[in-house]
């Protein structure tokens, strides 16, 4: 590794350690059904947005359920203190595409249709209201 990518990395792991965050990646879902989910938490309150994901009837929804519970985990590691009524909320939420699966299914004379298989990466950012 060269002396700028290792100043580079260094200084992204600084800035990471004052954020808190949690990763999914290769999620088996399509990035715009997540998308639609992650829209409707994105800038609430953290416990406003759970029970939105804990009642919404989508399979994304539990996924992304379970990821902002452990950015609340990681919050309450990093920080060393317990999460308190609106001080903590969603700041950024980030659905990208992953890896796409190609499959063939048969079509008649002789041709095939490709089916895609997408999933996706989700980058979840909490913040806090100070």
């Amino acid at each position: 590794m060269g002396k700028r990518k290792r100043l580079v990395a260094e200084q992204r792991k600084e800035e990471n350690k004052s954020k808190y965050f949690a990763k999914l990646n290769n999620c088996p879902t399509s990035p715009r059904k997540m998308r639609q989910v992650a829209d409707l938490v994105r800038g609430l309150d953290v416990y406003q947005a759970l029970n939105i994901l804990k009642f919404n009837t989508r399979e994304a929804s539990g996924r992304l359920e379970k990821l902002l519970k452990s950015a609340i985990a990681n919050y309450e590691t990093k920080a060393n203190a317990k999460v308190e009524e609106n001080t903590l909320f969603v700041k950024e939420v980030t659905v990208d595409s992953a890896l796409m699966a190609k499959r063939l299914r048969t079509a008649p004379q002789g041709r095939g249709y490709r089916i895609r298989k997408r999933s996706n990466h989700v980058t979840l950012i909490l913040d806090t209201k100070n």
